[in-house]
């Protein structure tokens, strides 16, 4: 874990300290932090920038009611990450998902991993990941995009480390296969 990335999860865990103790500026830190890295990552469940943002409400209302089962010092990231997802799983399972769907053009811009943009432009790489299963799109996005480490990502998705490690390997292998065929054998 870089530097920067450790300072970031300590002054998480402060800020998840004072929440716990009741302070509301902790809390808007905490949101402040982690709303634009899960809104992200809630986009990649239902493609809709509205849904997101609705589950991100229902996210962080699980996060206040489940605030007191954090345990510091563990890494925070993983634990919002967790109930993100099961928010955003549930949402999915529920039926509830909305029939309508942004245009293309109105979708939130989301980051590419640097190493795949020297194979294809931005939107060939977001057709080709919005393709990947989305089992292979959570792990590109929670490890390339939000920089988290595998054992992160396992705690998260409930998999062991290397089991991470794998799926994320076999997805950039998939998506390196997708833009080679797209491309007729460029990359």
């Amino acid at each position: 874990m870089g530097v920067d990335r450790k300072a970031e999860e300590e002054r998480l865990i402060a800020l998840m300290i004072g929440y716990q103790k009741g302070s509301m500026d902790d809390f808007e830190g905490l949101y402040a932090a982690l709303k634009q890295p899960l809104l992200r990552y809630l986009w990649t469940f239902v493609r809709n920038a509205t849904m997101a943002e609705d589950l991100l409400q229902d996210t962080f209302l699980q996060i206040h009611r489940a605030r007191q089962t954090y345990t510091p010092p563990r890494p925070v990231r993983p634990w919002v990450y967790a109930i993100t997802r099961h928010v955003a799983l549930m949402h999915l399972r529920s039926g509830r998902r909305r029939k309508e769907m942004l245009a293309d053009d109105q979708l939130p811009e989301v980051p590419v991993p640097p190493e795949m943009e020297k194979f294809a432009d931005k939107a060939t790489l977001h057709r080709m990941l919005s393709e990947l299963p989305h089992q292979s799109q959570e792990v590109l996005m929670l490890h390339h995009l939000l920089g988290m480490s595998f054992q992160e990502i396992g705690q998260i998705l409930g998999i062991a480390s290397g089991t991470a490690k794998v799926r994320s390997h076999r997805a950039l292998k998939a998506l390196r296969e997708r833009l080679a065929e797209d491309q007729g054998g460029d990359a």
